[in-house]
């Protein structure tokens, strides 16, 4: 890459100076390149050759300016700036959909806030209302489930809000998901198609967990059984937890054919709990996760599980936020991004 022959001095001169902040002039004096085209470079990457968004963002990187995106954003009414509030960054479950969710917006000029709520719809509305004070230009919130008073705060607020990771006709405004209920159907179709009758459940105490469990019971039912017993561990889930889960459930006296968990931390606890009593997995115990984490395919024997596309919730929910931000017509205000029972050893 060429740079011009004087641009080492400006960046020696104004990194050492103590008098004056590092302005726009200076890197565009740095790049050889005018103001306005610097100013591009920084606030709409996408509509400027990529050769000159680098040498922007090397001459940046020279000079150590740092963008007022404050008073850009005075000037064209958008901080630049989204926010997301997801539950818990504990396990994998959220952590693709926020890196894609990161990645497509970075990749248009705009940084995302990332605040965890911790399940917990009162933090959720704390946060809601800290965020709203800096101006975002954009919400992203995990589930369709508020507090009165947080909901009316954002359709006051008159900003794009996407919900994600649930499934409703009457979001806030537009929301990517899929539907825990028909999730819960479809994991209690499969294992009773297969022949297990006797259910047992390892499950969190969270409100999207309640839905998939719901489902689950209905279809059993109307199949003429039903969950034999549960054991409720607290959130965020994890292999410990799972290993306590199938104590508990063992302890009670009761036998089972196969245990469902409310996630893959769970079924691998689970499991894990199950090789220790040398309880043979699939022959006498079948195990169901959920979450498809990344670990599911490679444990002994590989979990079944249900995918979500994780990444592609980000992404979409990114995509959403920009078409309503850029005055863009929306296709699909509700898109739901579907799931896979993904079977494998453990059942």
């Amino acid at each position: 890459m060429q740079h011009p022959p004087s641009a080492a001095a400006p960046t020696a001169e104004t990194a050492s100076s103590p008098s004056r902040s590092v302005t726009l002039k200076d890197v565009a004096r740095v790049a050889g390149l005018s103001p306005i085209t610097v100013s591009r470079a920084l606030n709409t990457p996408q509509l400027v050759r990529p050769a000159t968004v680098a040498r922007v963002r090397e001459a940046v990187e020279l000079t150590g300016y740092i963008p007022n995106l404050l008073a850009g954003g005075l000037a064209s009414k958008r901080s630049r700036l989204v926010a997301a509030i997801v539950p818990q960054l504990f396990n994998a479950m959220f952590v693709e959909t926020v890196q894609g969710l990161g990645d497509q917006l970075a990749a248009h000029g705009y940084q995302l806030l990332l605040s965890l709520s911790g399940y917990s719809p009162l933090h959720e509305g704390e946060l809601v209302s800290a965020i709203l004070s800096r101006k975002p230009d954009g919400i992203v919130l995990t589930g369709i489930n508020h507090a009165a008073e947080t909901r009316k705060r954002l359709l006051s607020a008159n900003i794009p809000v996407v919900e994600t990771w649930d499934l409703t006709p009457t979001p806030i405004d537009m929301l990517v998901g899929f539907s825990h209920q028909k999730i819960g159907e479809t994991i209690a179709r499969h294992l009773y198609g297969k022949g297990y009758r006797r259910f047992g459940l390892v499950w969190a105490d969270d409100e999207r967990a309640a839905v998939r469990r719901s489902g689950l019971e209905a279809i059993l039912n109307e199949f003429g059984t039903s969950v034999i017993a549960d054991y409720i561990v607290p959130t965020p889930a994890t292999l410990a937890l799972g290993r306590q889960g199938l104590q508990g459930l063992l302890e009670s006296g009761t036998s089972f054919d196969v245990i469902v968990c409310s996630s893959d931390a769970l079924a691998q606890g689970v499991m894990t709990e199950a090789q220790v009593r040398g309880i043979d997995v699939p022959g006498e115990l079948a195990i169901m996760g959920f979450g498809d984490l990344d670990f599911a395919a490679h444990t002994v024997p590989p979990i079944s599980s249900v995918h979500i596309d994780k990444r592609a919730i980000g992404i979409q929910a990114a995509n959403a936020l920009l078409a309503r931000i850029e005055g863009r017509p929306l296709q699909k205000k509700i898109i739901d991004v579907g799931f896979e029972l993904v079977e494998r050893q453990t059942t």
